[in-house]
């Protein structure tokens, strides 16, 4: 079966390569504000706006004489800007969270090519953006067969370069195994499986906080816009990219062992816009990637053939008995972490919650 799959590699612009750019970056950039502004504008005027008056305000901006150099740019990167704007717009009316912002020249830097803003030689592994005389100099960690469909390129507030390219190709299924589980997530550990299996917490942001903090600390002592400033904020930005590249990699062996051994997996469908409204776990549950985690073990179970059973986030999972079905006749608080049923058993309450979602799961799946 075909899936699409995306494949980042790391690469290295020479000189030429670097301004151009920059400058797509910087192009990017305006026509998203400038779509975003205008969208503002209409709409305090009672009016609405999509894709098409976006685009038709882009036209306009290119005839501005002071903003001639957004022609200096291959024009399907700036069309994908709208794109991802009313992508952006669509996911807010639907979910209510996330309101689009404007993009700044500080944070993360991105431009989207589709097939007509590159050409790619399968047989030289060649990658040749429009607007360029000589092709990225990737570094190919691993190679694709299907033909790329679309491309972003990147650049992190460390000053690294990606590119990510979408392909579909054919991926083998994993043979099936007769294990199922349930998992529950949390803080202390992040997973706990209803074979007592547990995945204990990195707490990446706790491991790296006082080397976080000391680098603030020498931030806050050096003039705003100096060399020295700048040098500084790279290094804290190099520091939070070692945290999320570490997460990501933690999370993705988590998931992937999970997926690899088992055929059905019962997990919990957690709000975590919701949860991080507590602001004593908020840092703890943004730490412990609850969303990664789930979105992981959806798209590596359809690739894999497996079944991922999403139970309902108000089932009770922690406070019924795992042995009898009956829930705890007592006030339910996070702090009991240990609890004995009326028929005796005698629970961990994350333990347990992991049964009874791998039943819960079962049930559904069936």
């Amino acid at each position: 079966m075909l899936k699409l799959i995306a494949y980042k590699y790391r690469f290295h612009p020479n000189n030429e390569q670097a301004v151009m750019l920059s400058q797509t970056f910087g192009c990017v950039r305006v026509a998203y504000n400038s779509a975003l502004a205008f969208s503002k504008a209409q709409y305090e005027l009672g009016n609405k706006t999509n894709y098409n008056d976006w685009s038709k305000n882009l036209t306009q901006l290119k005839k501005n004489p002071d903003l001639l150099w957004l022609k200096d740019v291959s024009s399907v990167p700036l069309q994908q800007a709208l794109k991802h704007l009313n992508n952006g717009f669509q996911s807010f009316f639907k979910s209510g969270f996330g309101y689009p912002k404007f993009k700044s020249k500080h944070n993360y830097q991105s431009a989207s090519y589709m097939s007509n803003g590159f050409k790619w030689d399968a047989d030289k592994q060649s990658l040749l953006l429009a607007k360029m005389k000589q092709p990225l100099k990737i570094k190919w960690s691993r190679y694709f067969t299907g033909k790329p469909s679309s491309l972003t390129v990147s650049k992190t507030k460390s000053g690294k370069y990606f590119v990510s390219i979408l392909v579909k190709e054919a991926i083998k299924q994993l043979p099936i195994v007769n294990k199922t589980i349930g998992v529950d997530v949390g803080i202390k550990d992040l997973a706990i499986c209803s074979d007592g299996v547990k995945f204990n917490n990195p707490r990446l942001t706790n491991r790296y906080a006082k080397k976080l903090a000391k680098a603030s600390r020498k931030l806050a002592k050096r003039k705003k816009g100096s060399r020295n400033f700048k040098k500084q904020k790279l290094v804290i930005a190099k520091i939070h990219e070692k945290i999320a590249n570490s997460r990501r990699d933690f999370t993705h062996k988590m998931t992937s062992t999970l997926i690899n051994e088992n055929q059905v997996i019962g997990i919990e469908s957690l709000k975590v816009k919701n949860m991080v409204k507590n602001r004593k776990l908020a840092k703890h549950l943004h730490d412990a990637n609850f969303g990664e985690i789930a979105r992981q073990l959806e798209y590596k179970a359809d690739w894999y053939g497996r079944k991922l059973s999403a139970i309902s986030q108000w089932f009770p999972s922690s406070k019924m008995c795992s042995e009898c079905g009956a829930l705890y006749a007592g006030q339910w608080s996070l702090a009991i972490r240990k609890w004995t049923c009326a028929c005796g058993a005698v629970h961990d309450r994350d333990h347990n919650a992991a049964i009874n979602i791998h039943k819960e799961g079962l049930r559904l799946a069936a």
